[in-house]
């Protein structure tokens, strides 16, 4: 059996928690878990066998596509085999071969390979020291974010040295999902982040680019810090989001050709409404509509620390326009 072939027969052993972590939008059938298509929409088109010789095995009846949970995984992220087959090690925790196109060896810092090898080394939130820095921002995830993971070691340079600690891991995208970047967030065994002069550090291609929440659609969101970004989503979790990761980066952001309108998560600060207006400059004339949400505090997590998640629920969602509170609020 080939290294596909071995990874795929892995995956089949964990059927449903693959479909969980891949297609967190469907739904266990008896033996089967039904979703609608291998992006994951709600439906019932496809169904995933669960157990049973053909576990692992899955077809959408819609559209004729079938294969295994390898082909599921390389279609639902939109990757090439070689790439599907290192987001499965993740997903199963093996350590990534030398065969996998990421060298052991060192990467130059700050390039594709290195951040898809970071990326691919680390592992899912749950359970994790990551979780519960964020879950110490008020921030309980109620859906899997395949944007978001951990890793136990992650290195960086200091001036006595390089160290390794603990980091949240966050992929920054472009609006078609192709990784680009990475931030990474320090952290300290007490689950805060770690003391460090700069805890937060991005490596990569971020200009235009960022860390999202949801796929792209003609109505979106976006913000600067990962924190204020996830704080929204908590509250209106059908809406796609974009942490551009400062000031600077949001007013660059790149959207998807069907945006037509868009909330900026307005940070209350100079950087903050400056970053806004050159926003507004930019799509001048392209149909899309920006409405700002303002925050009482300095950001939207920080509301939420300070007020609670029903206070800053109730000021949210009278920001919003009306037809999104129906479409979107749960």
């Amino acid at each position: 059996m080939g290294n596909a072939g071995l990874l795929a027969h892995r995956l089949a052993l964990e059927a449903e928690a693959v479909c969980r972590q891949f297609l967190p939008n469907g739904h266990r059938q008896g033996n089967y878990w039904q979703v609608g298509d291998v992006q994951g929409h709600a439906g019932r088109s496809l169904y995933v066998r669960l157990k049973g010789p053909r576990a692992g095995r899955w077809a959408d009846a819609a559209t004729g596509q079938h294969g295994d949970l390898l082909d599921l995984i390389a279609l639902n992220r939109n990757l090439s085999l070689r790439e599907a087959m290192d987001e499965a090690r993740a997903f199963l925790r093996m350590p990534l071969p030398v065969s996998s196109g990421c060298s052991l060896g060192p990467a130059v810092t700050g390039s594709p390979a290195a951040c898809q090898r970071l990326f691919a080394a680390s592992r899912p939130l749950p359970g994790t020291l990551a979780e519960r820095y964020l879950a110490g921002r008020g921030i309980l995830l109620a859906q899997p974010e395949p944007a978001l993971r951990f890793h136990p070691r992650c290195h960086r340079r200091e001036p006595h040295g390089r160290v390794s600690l603990p980091a949240l891991i966050a992929a920054v995208t472009d609006h078609d999902g192709h990784l680009t970047g990475l931030h990474r967030t320090w952290l300290g065994v007490d689950g805060g982040k770690a003391a460090l002069d700069e805890p937060r550090r991005s490596m990569g291609h971020l200009l235009g680019n960022g860390v999202r929440f949801g796929r792209p659609g003609p109505v979106m969101a976006v913000g600067e810090g990962i924190e204020t970004t996830l704080t929204v989503r908590m509250i209106v979790p059908g809406l796609p989001l974009v942490a551009a990761l400062s000031a600077g980066h949001l007013a660059a952001l790149l959207f998807p050709p069907d945006l037509r309108r868009l909330y900026v998560l307005q940070d209350k600060d100079t950087a903050g409404s400056r970053a806004l207006e050159r926003l507004a400059r930019r799509v001048q004339g392209a149909g899309i509509d920006i409405l700002p949400l303002r925050p009482r505090h300095k950001d939207f997590n920080a509301d939420l620390l300070a007020d609670g998640l029903p206070t800053l629920r109730k000021r949210l969602v009278g920001q919003l326009h009306p037809e999104d509170v129906a479409r979107f609020l749960p």
